[in-house]
């Protein structure tokens, strides 16, 4: 790999943590000092943004620091720490992104009667974030596929292009399509789906106002940014491991592997 290579994935990652870092900070810190904003439904927004700060300080810290000496400088149990704390902020994101799209839809299309939303409902759906991510970041460590150098060697993620015997690395990576991204993605467009659905409904048996109308076309305008959002992450990085995995033994350059 040329070292023009690194130096760009060094400066990519330098303005992810430039950009998320801040972000993600001031989004805690505000809602921690104004009473007002720690209510039940920003919960997950909060957790959203601890996610973040897990990517920003074990992944793209990391993989900044280790580009610019060339490899992955922190041996083993250096990769097995930021081949978890990456997964594990990554799939707290992904899982944050699904309970935002539930809590709104059970808030919302109120498919539970008599239902209110709550604190306890907010600190479930936030321990469940922490369940599902859990549950991906740490098999790896323990026996279940494993965490290894990819792409350009300066970090580490997930092994779904070898064939290693006893890692059960098919198995696994079957696991996390199904389970981390083909179920969420279901349940983000059922309930944005529904929700859109509503608004709608409740919008024609009212009087078509001007207000009515805003609202419909801006709730309709978040739901849209929030699924191609959902699709513009998670789609790409999904599509290249599975076809990564089901061309195991095939030759892949380092650069189309960091990608």
């Amino acid at each position: 790999v040329a070292p023009w290579a690194y130096a760009c994935l060094a400066a990519y990652m330098f303005f992810l943590i430039l950009t998320g870092f801040p972000v993600n900070f001031l989004t805690l810190y505000v809602t921690i000092e104004h009473k007002k904003l720690r209510t039940p439904l920003n919960y997950i927004l909060l957790n959203l943004a601890v996610s973040d700060l897990f990517m920003v300080f074990g992944g793209f810290t990391t993989t900044m620091y280790t580009s610019l000496h060339g490899y992955f400088v922190f041996g083993r149990v250096g990769c097995n720490l930021e081949g978890f704390f990456a997964t594990l902020g990554g799939e707290m994101g992904l899982w944050s992104l699904v309970v935002l799209a539930f809590e709104r839809w059970m808030v919302v299309c109120k498919p539970v009667s008599n239902f209110r939303f709550g604190e306890n409902h907010a600190i479930m759906g936030v321990v469940f974030t922490w369940i599902m991510a859990c549950s991906c970041a740490v098999p790896p460590l323990v026996g279940w596929s494993r965490y290894i150098p990819e792409g350009m060697q300066c970090s580490c993620g997930v092994d779904y292009y070898t064939r290693v015997p006893g890692v059960n690395n098919e198995s696994f990576v079957v696991y996390m399509f199904i389970v981390h991204f083909t179920i969420p993605l279901i349940v983000i467009f059922f309930c944005y789906g529904r929700l859109v659905c509503t608004v709608k409904e409740a919008a024609a048996q009212q009087q078509e106002s001007e207000t009515t109308q805003r609202a419909e076309r801006e709730v309709t305008r978040m739901v849209i940014i929030m699924v191609i959002g959902f699709l513009v992450c998670w789609i790409p990085y999904a599509s290249v491991a599975w076809y990564i995995f089901t061309h195991q033994g095939s030759e892949f350059g380092p650069l189309f592997m960091t990608l």
